[in-house]
């Protein structure tokens, strides 16, 4: 079920009826969060149910046998493995077993040797990138002891199917998660009138830019070679602004409809596009993710602890992993390495660990040298982001070097300006509300009579800007 769709306008007041007025009792609203939670992952298929659950299941035992076996340390290393194993497995699986075959085939060709494998017709489960990450630091922090295991199975499927951040994130712990599905709930007012808030500001950013930057960047992408090299800058921004508004709208979404159940998600944007420098940018672009990879893989590597040589080393294996992880397209591990030899250099200079502060915390416009900064990162993000939106290498590198020519300078895409409008527009606000966790955090404003205009101005823009054509998340593909 899509956040953007009709049916969720009608699911999300049901639920939230139910959940405070008729299931009170933390167990019963536990089962129901599972029972909604499963119907509304399940409209895109109910199919995806049974991995779901298969997923949960075998970390819910894990935690179990993990407790059971807590002084025989061999045991627990083979249980957590194993954990591990089958998740990935699952994973490689429905994602990557196509990409792997087909890459050893074409190996093989170049050597004369036809294998004659073939590929899977499997459909790729919506978010299980997703779930099975969580799924897997569960088990992990059961195993390092950072967390008891559940022993209530309700609690557990709660924690891994929870609807609002299911498909597309954040990518929940279990120390922050699952300790809120163990104790009572109780409505609160202020919480929930800040979620709808958050969810608002969400939709603003994935209907009225998103959606209006995709119609752009779908139109021109694929027939890049026709245009000029200003017009494809344009477009190339665009879907800068794009992938930006529609996962971190998303996120909102995501997080304020959490808060309409009494939970408090993890946040995975902190405005990324008023970053410094990379190192910057991915300290503050899909939290969750590097997070989990910094805490799960980066740090038992040897983490920056370690001589140089290793440091460039982890860096280089968690952006690869983290390349792949968006998808079974070697764009996406090109990307990941790009950043990755971006955060190398910025080490190198040491750049990484000098901007973490908020830019320009006490005044209203940012210095010329953070101008500069802001816009040199942002431009690097956007080279990359080219090579994420590529179907091949091929044609991220026809792309580019389409837009590095002398058609750089002659101006011209006039059509991509009322989308970059509403991008300019989004951006304004979250630079006014760059020190807030979401930019219509507006409590502050005493006047009641301008709270409700600023809604009902972004109420109205979202309804007479949303386009005809109904367009999914971006991150529901990965």
């Amino acid at each position: 079920m899509l956040f953007n769709s009709f049916h969720f306008l009608l699911f999300l007041p049901v639920v939230f009826l139910l959940y405070w007025f008729v299931f009170k009792e933390r167990r019963w609203q536990n089962l129901f969060v599972v029972v909604a939670s499963y119907v509304f992952y399940g409209w895109w298929n109910w199919r995806f149910l049974l991995l779901i659950a298969f997923t949960s299941l075998c970390s819910y035992l894990s935690g179990l046998l993990l407790e059971k076996y807590k002084c025989n340390l061999r045991t627990q290393r083979i249980v957590c493995a194993s954990n591990i194993i089958v998740n990935l497995l699952i994973l490689c699986v429905f994602k990557y077993f196509n990409f792997f075959m087909e890459n050893i085939s074409m190996l093989f060709q170049t050597m004369g040797y036809e294998l004659g494998w073939t590929t899977l017709n499997i459909v790729l489960p919506v978010g299980i990138s997703f779930y099975t990450f969580q799924a897997l630091s569960y088990s992990i922090d059961v195993y390092k002891g950072n967390i008891r295991a559940t022993h209530d199975p309700v609690e557990f499927f709660a924690y891994i199917s929870f609807f609002p951040q299911l498909v597309a994130g954040p990518i929940e712990r279990a120390t922050n998660l699952l300790p809120q599905f163990q104790k009572p709930r109780s409505f609160n007012y202020a919480q929930a009138v800040d979620g709808c808030r958050q969810m608002l500001w969400g939709f603003f950013k994935k209907l009225v830019v998103a959606d209006n930057c995709a119609i752009v960047v779908n139109q021109y992408w694929d027939g890049y070679a026709g245009q000029t090299g200003f017009h494809l800058l344009l477009v190339a921004i665009l879907f800068t602004f794009q992938i930006y508004s529609d996962f971190s709208g998303y996120s909102d979404i995501a997080i304020g409809c959490a808060r309409l159940f009494g939970i408090d998600l993890k946040r995975n944007f902190n405005y990324p596009y008023f970053s410094r420098d990379i190192a910057e940018f991915w300290r503050r672009w899909h939290i969750s993710l590097m997070s989990w990879f910094r805490d799960y893989l980066y740090f038992p590597l040897g983490g920056s602890r370690c001589s140089r040589a290793k440091i460039i080393r982890n860096t280089l294996i968690v952006f690869f992993v983290s390349g792949l992880w968006h998808g079974a397209n070697w764009t996406f591990v090109v990307w990941g390495l790009y950043n990755a030899l971006l955060i190398i250099i910025g080490n190198l200079m040491g750049l990484n660990v000098k901007n973490k502060d908020i830019v320009a915390a006490e005044r209203l416009l940012p210095r010329f040298k953070d101008c500069l900064r802001m816009t040199a990162t942002f431009f690097l993000a956007m080279i990359g982001l080219v090579i994420f939106r590529s179907e091949s290498i091929g044609q991220a590198v026809g792309y580019c070097g389409q837009m590095f020519t002398t058609s750089l300078f002659h101006v011209g895409g006039l059509d991509c300006i009322p989308a970059l409008i509403w991008c300019l527009l989004m951006m304004a606000v979250e630079w006014v509300q760059r020190n807030k966790q979401h930019a219509l955090m507006i409590s502050g404003i005493k006047n009641g009579w301008l709270r409700w205009l600023i809604y009902t101005v972004v109420a109205f823009l979202i309804f007479c800007l949303i386009p005809n054509q109904m367009n999914q998340f971006i991150y529901f593909q990965f």
